[in-house]
């Protein structure tokens, strides 16, 4: 693993939607987003406890989907060490300054896996409303915590991801096959919490969630309130609920273009050097729902397209495991 660089965090997100003023209503006045800027083509959004200029940009595009996830690191070294890192493992890079607003300098890539990352250090500086409390409503969405990636190849992608760039495994969901584990999903994690990237096993390249925090878990719910008020009652999925894996409370939304987003709070800091992963079995009851409810079956089908650098959707593979555990089915 390449120690001369320190990847800090998942920082942003960039999401493809179809109608900007749509997709306002949804994020902002009802699931609780703050506004940074915007044009007629972008929404910038922020969480309350955000000192950067986004964590979500809405992106007008002819299709949704999700066009690429941004990390922050430590320094301006850190990008340069970044680069020569890649150009070793034969991995295409190609660098912008200024091209995505509130964003310096960016190294951009598309892992081996198919998803269209980027890398970058300088960001805008925003007004912080973390005691601006005239502004919060919904969810109080506070800032992004993770994202999950959907791959055929799970047990490579959260071994690379680990191996060259530094992650570090916090749970991991497996199924026995003669005697031997097989991964079915990992959380990883560069902040102390319980993830920055989640890798789940499916057709792939897709892209399942981005997950922002939620100020609790009262306002979990009050937030479905609000959403039902509103006329969302379809675009509520999953939840509220409470996770096995990781231990928070959730939500997951889709937006009017059928993009998902969780909201997530209550689970744990990651400080100690000795940590043990938690390792899951797959058909445990409580992995899913700690109170025993399974997750509905378009939550584990459907996901989002990716899309590269060039704006073009990624090919997905079918998965060597299947797509799905088994017990969906019965």
């Amino acid at each position: 693993m390449g120690e001369a660089f320190n990847i800090l965090r998942t920082h942003h997100v960039e999401y493809r939607v179809t109608d900007l003023e749509k997709a306002y209503r949804f994020y902002v006045e009802a699931v609780g987003f703050t506004v940074t800027d915007q044009d007629d083509r972008h929404l910038f959004l922020r969480g309350l406890e955000d000192r950067t200029h986004h964590n979500l940009v809405l992106t007008r595009a002819d299709t949704p989907g999700v066009a690429h996830v941004g990390f922050r690191v430590a320094s301006p070294e850190d990008l340069e060490a970044l680069a020569d890192y890649f150009v070793g493992l034969g991995l295409r890079t190609h660098w912008v300054d200024g091209e995505e607003p509130g964003i310096g300098r960016a190294l951009r890539t598309v892992d081996p896996f198919g998803f269209p990352i980027e890398f970058f250090y300088q960001v805008d500086s925003v007004p912080w409303m973390l005691q601006q409390f005239d502004h919060y409503h919904g969810a109080e969405v506070m800032r992004l915590d993770h994202v999950n990636y959907i791959t055929p190849h799970i047990q490579d992608a959260a071994a690379w991801y680990q191996t060259h760039l530094g992650f570090r495994l916090s749970e991991y969901t497996v199924s026995v096959d003669n005697g031997q584990d097989r991964i079915w999903g990992a959380w990883l994690h560069r902040k102390q919490t319980s993830h920055d990237v989640a890798i789940s096993n499916g057709h792939g390249p897709r892209f399942h969630h981005a997950s922002f925090i939620a100020s609790s878990k009262d306002k979990i719910l009050d937030v479905a309130d609000r959403l039902a008020a509103m006329g969302y009652v379809d675009n509520m999925e999953r939840g509220p609920g409470r996770h096995g894996t990781t231990n928070a409370f959730f939500l997951y939304l889709r937006d009017p273009d059928g993009n998902r987003i969780e909201l997530f709070t209550g689970d744990y800091l990651l400080i100690d050097p000795d940590w043990q992963p938690i390792r899951w079995d797959l058909n445990h009851p409580q992995r899913q729902t700690f109170w025993g409810a399974p997750a509905p079956k378009r939550w584990f089908d459907e996901a989002m397209v990716a899309y590269d650098w060039s704006g073009r959707p990624q090919p997905t593979e079918a998965p060597t495991l299947p797509d799905r555990p088994a017990f969906l089915d019965d």
